[in-house]
């Protein structure tokens, strides 16, 4: 900066120089709004991302303890634990096609909204909208492992005692 000092005292001695930063630290602070923006939006996403695997688990946990009869009584009769598995594995993926598909007509309606946020990337990005459905069923297909395989070990002799 001594520099630019003395060059532009050479060019202008009248002028006043105050306030002198470098360019990288000007950019830096007038991009800091719309890094602080992405930042927080990112937070929310996994944050999201976080409570709807939760969500998902929760609902199938729940819906494994109601069936846990059914379950038994199946497998009491001849059905295969990778058979319960699918089964539990299915009805997860139809909770989640039908979550995905309401989200993706939601986030199509309210994207204009958030085309402030968003810099260089159109806000019907095919690329996202391809993205994000797939690490939605990728969180609930790992958050609905755990359930369904504690459904496929459910011992028939307990529940029938039950």
């Amino acid at each position: 900066m001594t520099a630019v000092r003395e060059a532009l005292k050479e060019i202008e001695p009248s002028r006043a120089v105050y306030a002198d930063r470098p360019l990288t630290e000007l950019l830096a602070a007038s991009l800091a709004p719309q890094r602080l923006n992405a930042i927080l939006l990112g937070l929310f996403a996994a944050t999201a991302l976080l409570l709807a695997a939760l969500g998902l688990y929760g609902v199938l946990s729940q819906l494994v303890a109601a069936r846990r009869r059914e379950i038994g009584v199946r497998m009491a009769l001849g059905a295969r634990p990778s058979r319960i598995l699918s089964a539990v594995v299915a009805q997860a993926a139809a909770l989640t096609g039908v979550g995905i598909a309401a989200g993706l007509c939601a986030s199509l309606v309210l994207a204009r909204f958030m085309a402030t946020l968003v810099f260089g990337v159109s806000v019907h990005d095919p690329l996202t909208f391809l993205l994000v459905p797939l690490v939605l069923a990728l969180a609930a297909t790992i958050s609905a492992l755990v359930p369904a395989r504690r459904a496929a070990r459910v011992d028939p002799m307990d529940v029938l005692r039950d």
